[in-house]
């Protein structure tokens, strides 16, 4: 699967983007658990997610969606405005 990063949450990782591959169908919050297990920078991008926004092949889901490998997994920081 695709897996998209967007402002604050690509900068602190120094990439846009991942790829893994999923045998069967997971949800967000265990491709998360996934990602946290490759370093350090995933643990700390990833430790609070309660603002955290996340949208599958263009729609934006909840953290228990399930997903497939031929999804696409965008991840949006939080949102400030002013």
């Amino acid at each position: 699967m695709r897996i998209l990063y967007f402002a604050k949450i690509s900068e602190d990782l120094g990439k846009s983007e991942d790829t893994l591959y999923i045998k069967k169908k997971l949800k967000i919050i265990d491709i998360i658990k996934i990602l946290k297990e490759k370093d350090e920078k995933y643990i700390l991008v990833f430790n609070n997610l309660s603002n955290v926004k996340f949208a599958v092949n263009c729609e934006y889901v909840n953290k228990n969606y399930l997903v497939t490998n031929s999804d696409e997994l965008a991840i949006f920081p939080p949102v400030t405005g002013g």
